[in-house]
Parts: C-alpha cells; structure tokens; sequence
C-alpha cells in the first residue's frame, strides 16, 4: 500500500504544473483585456475616420445620387449595413440619454442627425469602420463585443472626457465620426472627433 501511495504521488507530481502569478500560464494574463484593446486601436480609427469623412450634405447627395459608389468611397460594409465616415458641423439641438441632434445646413429635408456624447456610447461603428476588426480573431462573440464596447470606452475617455452635456443646446460643434446607415435619413453618429465652438 505504502509504495502504491508514493507512486501516485509522484505520477501527480510529474503531471502537476506550478503557475507563477503574473506568469505566462496565469490565466488573467491570458484573459482579453477589451480596454487595452480599445486604447491600442482608437487612435488608428481615429486616423481612418478623419482621413475618409466627407462632409455632411455632401455624403447625403453623393448617396442620393449613386448609394453604391458612396458607400464604396466613404463606407465599410459591416454585416448587412454599411459604416460611413462623416464630417459635419451644425447646431447642437435637445438632447436625451446623452444623444444631442444636430442641426447641419444644406442637408435634404427630413435626413436627421443625431451625435452619442455618453456617458454611455452604444454600437459597434468604431470598431466596424475600419474594416479589419473581424470575428474571426476572437475567442468567441463576447470578446468581439467587448471589443467594440473597450474601443467605445478609449474614445470617450479621450474625445468626450470633460464635456459640458448640460450647456450642449443651443452651441456650434463640429463632429467628425461614423454611423450605421441603417436608414439613410436618419445618422446617429459615433464621434471620433468632437470640437465645441
């Protein structure tokens, strides 16, 4: 019984692996790190956005007069719905939640904009715009999610942090960001850049 007892230890002693805190095998350093994510891809959205933004009325005639070509020069496909890059400057109007519209000359009637200021930002435009961010590189869709929500999260600590949502009304601001063109009178843009006059 006694040498029975001492190989089984030592059959788990060879089978046993000691894991260090802050080791390679340490699970929490191989866990997904959405925030990390978002820190390290925000600035080069960011740089995409803001390089293939067309102006507001622009983009909405250039869509109104051949939607793929638009959608080829200034949207990623993501899923069913395309992504699109816009500029605009406008008139901050009522807000609710955090999402303001906004009041941009020379848009065709009817097309409403509306910018998420937060604090909480919803979607995925962010992380779909680019057009490199795929399923495909994640353990499964929460950390794709997550993805989307880390880079949401970098973009307001950087873009939103400090601004004055309740004196919003009424001011001048020049958006930059991207939107789902779910419907196409209707934006409701991300920023990536957000300047109040």
């Amino acid at each position: 019984m006694g040498i029975l007892a001492v190989v089984l230890l030592g059959a788990i002693a060879l089978d046993t692996t000691v894991v260090s805190i802050g080791g390679e095998q340490d699970m929490r350093q191989q866990a997904f790190d959405p925030d990390a994510f978002g820190a390290e891809h925000f600035p080069r959205i960011r740089e995409f956005v803001m390089d293939r933004s067309p102006e507001a009325a622009q983009l909405a005639t250039d869509l109104a007069a051949d939607k793929a070509a638009a959608v080829a020069e200034y949207g990623t496909m993501a899923g069913a719905f395309p992504v699109m890059a816009v500029t605009l400057t406008g008139t901050v109007g009522e807000g609710n939640s955090g999402i303001f519209t906004i009041d941009v000359p020379d848009m065709p009637e009817g097309t409403a904009i509306r910018v998420q200021t937060g604090p909480a930002i919803n979607g995925t435009e962010l992380r779909d715009v680019i057009g490199d961010i795929e399923f495909g590189a994640f353990k499964n869709q929460i950390e794709y999610q997550d993805a989307g929500a880390g880079i949401n999260r970098a973009m307001a600590a950087e873009v939103l942090e400090g601004l004055d949502r309740a004196a919003l009304s009424g001011k001048t601001v020049t958006v930059t960001g991207a939107f789902t063109m779910i419907n196409p009178k209707n934006w409701l843009v991300t920023p990536v850049d957000l300047e109040v006059e």
